[in-house]
């Protein structure tokens, strides 16, 4: 998680990976590192999880339970640009299911934009281009609300949660798939290790782009853990918060109701 303090000067500053830049600066960083992974970023999903983040998906698309009907049935997903989670949905759903896929990043819309017209899906799906914090959508407007390892590079997290509430329907639901604490003991010192020395090399050998890895991985240690980010997903008015660990919690499904 972005961790803010004050500099000297009095301006809040906030971390990036485990460096200190100002709290305004965040974000454009964090696009340029989408920028420079986006052709390449599934391909490093298989290598960093070992083809373990298509179980967790899957997982979480099981979450949103599309229907399989022809009622109409609207989902948002949020810095989804790729088209991963949305694909499943869509597909899994029935004729009348829609995902409007959001992201900050024009380089990972430009990949989701492309492999969904090869997909054949391109009118189940629109692609728009904002962020997370202000969202151009109306009150009420979806069925369920997606985020998948994308709202620890959000700068103001809360901020982004609560957006959500807004845009759901009276029983709609939060469905934000996120890296979390490892609670078994051994695998939480082995996954460090894996995270912090292994995934930047592998993001060189396969991307060319070790920093921009670096980054990643640095920020999924400051992501708060299953308890404190459940208490974010309360503060911004979702009920029945609950989470389910994946993978000794090397990864986490947190849900909420907006009732």
């Amino acid at each position: 998680m972005s961790q803010a303090r004050t500099n000297k000067a009095g301006e809040m500053e906030t971390s990036f990976g485990f460096s200190q830049v100002e709290a305004g600066e965040k974000q454009p960083l964090v696009n340029d590192v989408f920028h420079s992974v986006a052709n390449r970023y599934d391909v490093m999903n298989d290598f960093m999880s070992a083809g373990m983040h298509r179980i967790w998906k899957d997982a979480m698309v099981t979450g949103v339970a599309p229907p399989k009907s022809e009622r109409a049935f609207k989902t948002l997903d949020v810095a989804g640009g790729t088209g991963d989670i949305a694909f499943r949905i869509v597909e899994r759903g029935g004729p009348n299911t829609h995902t409007t896929v959001f992201d900050i990043n024009s380089s990972m819309l430009e990949v989701g934009e492309e492999r969904a017209a090869k997909r054949g899906l391109s009118e189940k799906l629109t692609f728009v281009e904002g962020n997370a914090e202000e969202l151009p959508f109306e009150d009420n407007t979806f069925d369920v609300y997606t985020i998948a390892f994308g709202i620890r590079n959000v700068p103001k997290m809360e901020k982004a949660i609560g957006e959500a509430f807004r845009v759901l329907k009276h029983g709609g639901k939060f469905l934000c798939l996120e890296f979390s604490e490892v609670d078994v003991p051994m695998l939480d010192k082995f996954y460090e290790q894996w995270s912090l020395h292994a995934i930047p090399r592998i993001g060189q050998a396969v991307t060319g782009d070790r920093d921009s890895y670096q980054y990643l991985v640095e920020s999924i240690a400051k992501f708060p853990n299953q308890e404190k980010f459940a208490d974010a997903i309360k503060g911004q008015g979702f009920e029945k918060v609950s989470w389910k660990n994946f993978t000794g919690g090397i990864v986490a499904l947190h849900s909420g109701w907006k009732l």
